[in-house]
């Protein structure tokens, strides 16, 4: 339906911006705390917190660290933290088993943080990348990854996350019938309650950058992800993938990166109409930090701006690395 309005001077939109408490009145989108997922960085030590110089004010943090980050998030009123590890080279391998190790470092992360706040949703990374040698998130097999022994792996890996105690999977490794597969062995292991956000709409963007260096893949990524994440020109592809993983039993979906792609979040919602979900990526980050740094934007206006963006375009909520700070900003959910 096309919008009535009546011609000026009956129709003067200033009236509603006149003042503070009109424009509130006005507001059609809100940004709010329980609409964020914190990412953070894993890695081995005690009270360590290890800075990334690609992204200022972020750090990998120690198991200890974490915890505190954890019941920093409960206090500030943020839902969910979502785990990504440094993974020491030393165990990363061709066949990628550390990702399935019971004890690695996110399953310990895991463990820990469910201990000491439960009520915090822990989210995990399904992909191979962090304990590749090739720095693929797949396996990579003479210059290509493959698809069916993947997922048998990311099956693995799934299932120990939620041994762990894991409330939601976030499968990023873009193989074609991970979701189905991982249902299905997440039922049979009677973890029923574990839910599936997976990354439906992963393009294969170069706003990647700095979270390749906070994970270690920078420098032993082979080649590129070009066969199995999608090409930046692409929408109807998106909406095609975002259909098939709900329908193999995703419980949410996401659009990764986000600001880029704020058309493929809005198409996704009025398409589908489930919860829509979009990653605000390390370079997204990065370019907004890197310019408040240097005084060339109102940091702080921009990083608010940016994730309103977000739920004007349908998302019910946002990863983003400042999540913190806008916690503090906004206050707990009323």
């Amino acid at each position: 339906m096309r919008p009535i309005s009546a011609p000026f001077p009956a129709a003067r939109f200033r009236r509603l911006r006149r003042m503070a408490a009109l424009r509130d009145l006005a507001q059609e989108n809100r940004l709010s705390t329980a609409d964020l997922i914190w990412p953070v960085f894993l890695r081995d030590g005690e009270n360590v917190e290890e800075a990334i110089p690609s992204m200022p004010g972020v750090a990998r943090l120690s198991l200890d660290r974490v915890v505190r980050a954890a019941e920093e998030a409960v206090q500030l009123g943020i839902p969910a933290l979502c785990l990504f590890p440094y993974t020491d080279p030393a165990v990363k391998t061709d066949d990628c088993a550390e990702a399935w190790n019971p004890e690695n470092l996110t399953n310990r992360a895991v463990r820990a943080i469910k201990a000491a706040v439960p009520e915090l949703v822990v989210m995990t990374d399904i992909a191979l990348d962090p304990y590749n040698a090739q720095g693929h998130d797949g396996f990579f097999v003479n210059g290509e990854v493959l698809n069916d022994e993947t997922v048998e792996a990311l099956v693995k890996m799934a299932l120990a996350q939620a041994e762990a105690g894991a409330d939601i999977l976030g499968p990023s490794d873009m193989m074609d019938g991970r979701i189905g597969a991982l249902r299905a062995a997440l039922e049979s292991a009677g973890h029923r309650h574990v839910a599936i956000l997976s990354y439906a709409a992963k393009y294969a963007s170069a706003f990647y950058g700095p979270f390749r260096d906070a994970v270690g893949a920078s420098g032993v990524l082979k080649g590129d992800k070009l066969t199995y994440q999608m090409h930046p020109g692409n929408s109807d592809e998106a909406l095609r993938l975002v259909a098939r993983d709900l329908a193999e039993g995703a419980d949410m979906v996401m659009i990764k990166p986000g600001m880029p792609y704020l058309d493929i979040c809005r198409r996704v919602k009025d398409a589908f109409g489930v919860p829509t979900y979009a990653y605000q990526v390390s370079g997204e980050y990065a370019m907004i930090r890197g310019a408040a740094d240097r005084g060339w934007i109102d940091g702080e206006k921009a990083m608010l701006e940016s994730l309103l963006a977000f739920r004007r375009a349908g998302c019910d909520g946002v990863l983003s690395y400042f999540a913190p700070q806008v916690a503090r900003l906004l206050g707990p959910p009323s």
